[in-house]
């Protein structure tokens, strides 16, 4: 007569539930933070189009320029009517091109007059009174 083994015991179901769902969370974790911040335009076309401009260098890779463009978030609504913001993505041919273009690396803050000479940039500004003169600059020309 032949035994029935028994199997060792593998991971209980509550076990296999629960690490799919932190890997779901996790997942949608990472996911929501490369979503882009505030629905700036990439349209580089605008500048010179008489409005000034503020572009902001953006590479996924690195957090510098999520970092600006939060930054920008909390001002914008206060020059949103006399000055446009945009993204320059350093992942597609444009942002390259305007990288090269304006020395800029991810979280540069590029600022052009209305008839598109650059005014002014900075690197990586890192607090609200940095990017209103940097804005400003734009704006009294």
């Amino acid at each position: 007569m032949k035994q029935k083994s028994k199997a060792a015991p593998g991971v209980p179901g509550w076990a296999k539930v629960l690490i799919t769902v932190a890997v779901l969370v996790g997942a949608a974790a990472l996911i929501f933070t490369q979503l882009p911040r505030g629905a700036f335009s990439t349209d580089l076309s605008l500048i010179g189009q008489g409005k000034p401009v503020a572009v902001v260098a953006r590479d996924i890779s690195f957090v510098a320029g999520a970092e600006v463009m939060d930054l920008m978030n909390g001002v914008r609504h206060e020059y949103a009517d006399r000055m446009e913001f945009l993204v320059a993505h350093l992942g597609r041919p444009e942002g390259q091109a305007f990288a090269r273009d304006y020395d800029a690396a991810d979280g540069t803050l590029v600022v052009f007059a209305a008839d598109g000479s650059r005014v002014t940039s900075v690197r990586a500004p890192r607090t609200d009174a940095e990017l209103r003169r940097a804005l400003d600059a734009a704006i009294d020309r």
